[in-house]
C-alpha cells in the first residue's frame, strides 16, 4: 500500500500543476503537439527541445516577466492589454501553450500559433503614461521581448536545469529561438549567446523601473493569486526568478541585491523546488515522444 502512496502523491501533483499550466484544453494540445505526425520547426534532440522541456522554465519564466517590464512601451502595453493581473492563470496557458506548439508541434501548428499571436499584436496600440506611442508589433518592442525572454530561460536551464547545455549548445538554443523569433517578426534576432548578450546590453540605455514595472513586480511576486498551501514553493521560485537577474535590472524594480543570501539561499532553494516540480511532472522525454510523431525533423 505504501508503495502505492508516493505515485498517486506525484500524479496527483503533477496534474495539478499541469492544470495550472496549461488549463483546462491541455491534455488535448498535448495529445495534438506530441502525437500528431508531420514536419517540425525542431528535431527532438535540439537543445531548445531539451530547454523547453525542463523544469527550470518555472523560474526562468518568472524572471523573464521581471526583466521585459523594464522597457516602458512593453510593459505599458502588457498593463493595459494582456489582463495579467484579472486573468494570469490565462496569460500563463497561452504562453506555455504557444511555446509547446512552437517547440514540439507540427510545422503547421507552430505556423498556426505564431499566427494567432501576430494578430492580437497587430490589434494592440496605445500610449504610454508619459505620451509615448506603442504598438504591439513594433520589431523594436519585439525584439526586446525576445531577447529578454531566450536570455532568461537560458540563464534559468543552466543554473536549475536537469543537464545543462555545453556552449555550442548556448548558442544552437539562441539560434533556434532565433526562427521563433522572426515568425513573429524580430527583424535581425540574435543567433549565439554573444549576440544575445550585446542585444540586451544595446537596450539598457532604454530601460527603466516604471511604477507599473513596480507594481508588476509586486503583483509576481507578493500578490499572486495561489492559495495559500501553495504560496511557500512559490515563493522561493520568486527569490530563484530574482537572483537570476542581471545586477543592473534589480534597484529599477525596487528588487534587493543580496549576493550571500542567494548564494546561500535563494540559490539551493530555486534547486530543490525545481526539481520537485520535475519530480512531479516527469514523463517520457520530447525526444521518445517526438521520435513516434513521424516525418522529417524539420521545415525550414
Amino acid at each position: 500500500m505504501d508503495r502505492l502512496v508516493a505515485p498517486r502523491a506525484r500524479a496527483r501533483l503533477g496534474d495539478a500543476l499541469f492544470s495550472r499550466v496549461a488549463g483546462p484544453s491541455g491534455a488535448e494540445n498535448r495529445s495534438r503537439i506530441h502525437d500528431t505526425p508531420g514536419p517540425r520547426w525542431f528535431a527532438p534532440e535540439d537543445p531548445i527541445c531539451r530547454v523547453h522541456g525542463d523544469a527550470s522554465m518555472f523560474v526562468g519564466g518568472l524572471s523573464a516577466l521581471l526583466l521585459q517590464s523594464l522597457h516602458p512601451r512593453a510593459m505599458a502595453a502588457v498593463a493595459a492589454h494582456s489582463g495579467y493581473r484579472g486573468d494570469p492563470w490565462g496569460r500563463l496557458e497561452r504562453t506555455s501553450t504557444f511555446l509547446a506548439f512552437t517547440t514540439y508541434g507540427t510545422a503547421e501548428d507552430a505556423q498556426r500559433a505564431v499566427d494567432a499571436v501576430r494578430a492580437v499584436h497587430a490589434r494592440v496600440r496605445g500610449r504610454t503614461p508619459d505620451g509615448e506611442p506603442y504598438r504591439a508589433d513594433d520589431p523594436h518592442l519585439l525584439e526586446w521581448v525576445h531577447v529578454a525572454e531566450v536570455d532568461s530561460f537560458l540563464r534559468a536551464h543552466q543554473r536549475y536545469g536537469a543537464r545543462p547545455l555545453g556552449s555550442a549548445e548556448c548558442d544552437a538554443y539562441v539560434a533556434s529561438a532565433a526562427r521563433t523569433g522572426r515568425a513573429l517578426g524580430v527583424v535581425r534576432p540574435p543567433r549565439t549567446v554573444r549576440e544575445l548578450r550585446e542585444r540586451i546590453e544595446a537596450f539598457r540605455p532604454e530601460l527603466r523601473g516604471t511604477e507599473a514595472a513596480r507594481d508588476a513586480a509586486r503583483f509576481i511576486l507578493l500578490r499572486p493569486p495561489l492559495p495559500w498551501p501553495a504560496r511557500p514553493p512559490y515563493t522561493l521560485l520568486g527569490a530563484a526568478a530574482v537572483a537570476l537577474l542581471p545586477p543592473w535590472a534589480r534597484a529599477p524594480l525596487g528588487l534587493p541585491l543580496l549576493p550571500r543570501t542567494e548564494r546561500w539561499c535563494a540559490a539551493p532553494a530555486g534547486t530543490a523546488v525545481t526539481a520537485a516540480i520535475r519530480w512531479a511532472m516527469h514523463r517520457p522525454p520530447p525526444a521518445e515522444r517526438g521520435a513516434r510523431a513521424a516525418g522529417p525533423a524539420r521545415s525550414e
